[in-house]
């Protein structure tokens, strides 16, 4: 895999509202046949009632009524998440066809009556059908579609993270973008742990700035001990002498610790240095070995005061425990990498503005995934319509009035997509995170802190308020759509309808080849 592999996840963020244009009612008329006195109310209904059998007959004799009195069965089996929502459209129909039977009884021409009659014998069909379809006589209830899933975090296998007094390691992440940094940074907390040292988080001259996404001290408090610093900390108590005694690079292949000459330039711009590279093991990043917490402890243990390894984005080790809900360290938290405080209060107030307590979030990725699914097999890039009907059918599902979007697709496409998604036949709103608006307060404190217009940050809130969704739909292959995952099995939110965009499927057209 090349770096432009590893920096797959390029977040540009739409922001706008898709609003939904409401249908116009449906118009009626009502037609008088004639201007003659009508018969007293009584005699009317005699006739009526004498005649009603009469026409029942000759309408049988002229119509065919097989399609209008067969019904599914089958729809029975409905899930009974949709209990309610059927329920209230059988009342509804109830109280229409209520209103036009007593309509009927007015009716002076044979043929009204006869198209009347029919009409409301397919609408009871339609009411069979809604009843039939909210519940099961003979199963037993099931539970709701989209529960969450209890990961049991207190059983989670753990290791204690006790540094030694003034030993660190000196985190390196150089592969794509802040979700794979992030990802590098979790695995360099478990390498910091297994080798008992202080962690030092990068300089924001040689990566993000971390402090602006992350609160460094939540991780610190969560283990009530001081397990990371900041670069600058560690600057602070090292005076000029800023120096990593040893680095062992992880990875010797395509180059010793993945780090390149323009990275070792920076961080002696910054007062670091640093002894000659040392690899421990022939490792590529292409074709990355499993590897054990004792291959750890054998190749990296060292009396040095500070070390280095390199990236390690792409290593694996112990990958099931640490890639484990809650993470491999124990601490009293759900998660030690997570949303700064700001960043979640301003997820929880855009939550509370626009979506509601039920929504699915979307991670929709299109910028120069093309390219990058169709180099899989099979390929992860799915055709605007067949993605519609999978998204549908999950709405559908967990029966969600909204869905909000996280995506970098140009409007013709979201646009396309917005049109496509439907729930019982009405279009699913997807909602954006609209352009910075003094009317809105939802966004205030990213104001007040100066935090807004970072991409850095908007990239954060858009993770973490899908984080927060009843359902999450993500992008296979993205490492933005993983952060999310594990956001949501630390924080509880995880539910058994999670999938991968069309989960399961192919695309249904695939380009060639260049």
């Amino acid at each position: 895999m090349d770096r432009r592999e590893a920096s797959s996840d390029d977040e540009e963020d739409t922001r706008h509202l898709i609003h939904q244009t409401p249908k116009s009612p449906r118009s009626s008329t009502f037609q008088i046949d004639s201007p003659r006195r009508p018969p007293p109310r009584n005699v009317k209904r005699y006739i009526f009632a004498i005649t009603l059998p009469l026409i029942i007959i000759f309408i049988y004799f002229t119509a065919d009524f097989k399609s209008l009195f067969r019904t599914n069965l089958s729809s029975s089996s409905a899930s009974p998440t949709l209990m309610r929502h059927s329920e209230l459209q059988a009342l509804s129909l109830l109280q229409h066809q209520q209103s036009r039977l007593l309509q009927l009884s007015n009716r002076s021409s044979l043929q009204d009556l006869r198209s009347a009659l029919i009409d409301q014998i397919s609408l009871n069909k339609k009411i069979q059908q809604l009843l039939l379809s909210s519940s099961n006589l003979t199963d037993p209830p099931l539970p709701p579609a989209c529960t969450k899933i209890d990961h049991k975090l207190s059983q989670r296998r753990t290791i204690e993270w006790k540094p030694k007094q003034d030993k660190y390691l000196f985190a390196i992440c150089t592969s794509g973008q802040m979700s794979n940094h992030l990802i590098c940074l979790e695995k360099h907390m478990f390498f910091a742990a297994v080798l008992n040292r202080v962690l030092v988080i990068p300089s924001a001259k040689v990566d993000y700035e971390f402090n602006r996404v992350l609160d460094i001290d939540h991780i610190n408090r969560c283990l009530g001990r001081e397990v990371a610093v900041t670069f600058e900390d560690f600057a602070e108590r090292k005076k000029n002498r800023m120096h990593i005694d040893t680095v062992f690079c992880y990875f010797s292949l395509p180059q010793p610790c993945y780090v390149d000459d323009e990275h070792v330039k920076k961080l002696k711009a910054l007062g670091v240095t640093m002894n000659e590279l040392k690899t421990v093991w022939t490792e590529d990043v292409k074709k990355p070995t499993d590897r054990t917490i004792h291959d750890v402890t054998d190749n990296f243990s060292s009396n040095d005061d500070v070390i280095a390894i390199g990236d390690v984005f792409f290593a694996d080790v112990e990958k099931d425990w640490v890639m484990q809900p809650g993470g491999p360290i124990a601490h009293k938290c759900q998660t030690l990498i997570e949303p700064s405080r700001v960043i979640l209060l301003t997820a929880q107030r855009f939550i509370q503005t626009f979506l509601g307590e039920r929504f699915v979030a979307l991670h929709f990725r299109r910028h120069g995934f093309l390219k990058f699914c169709n180099a899989k097999n099979p390929s992860c890039f799915f055709p605007i319509p067949q993605a519609a009907e999978c998204i549908s059918r999950l709405v559908e599902r967990a029966n969600v009035p909204v869905i909000y979007l996280s995506t970098d697709a140009a409007e013709s496409e979201t646009g396309l997509l917005q049109s496509l998604v439907t729930l019982y036949g009405k279009t699913v709103p997807l909602v954006t995170r609209p352009a910075r608006n003094s009317a809105e307060k939802w966004d205030a404190l990213l104001y007040r802190k100066k935090l807004d217009g970072d991409p850095q940050v908007e990239a954060m809130l858009d993770k973490t308020i899908s984080a927060l969704s009843s359902v999450f739909i993500g992008a296979p292959g993205s490492t933005f759509t993983e952060d999310i995952l594990r956001l949501r099995r630390g924080w509880g939110t995880a539910s058994v309808c999670d999938e991968y965009l069309c989960e399961g499927e192919v695309p249904n057209f695939i380009a060639g080849d260049e």
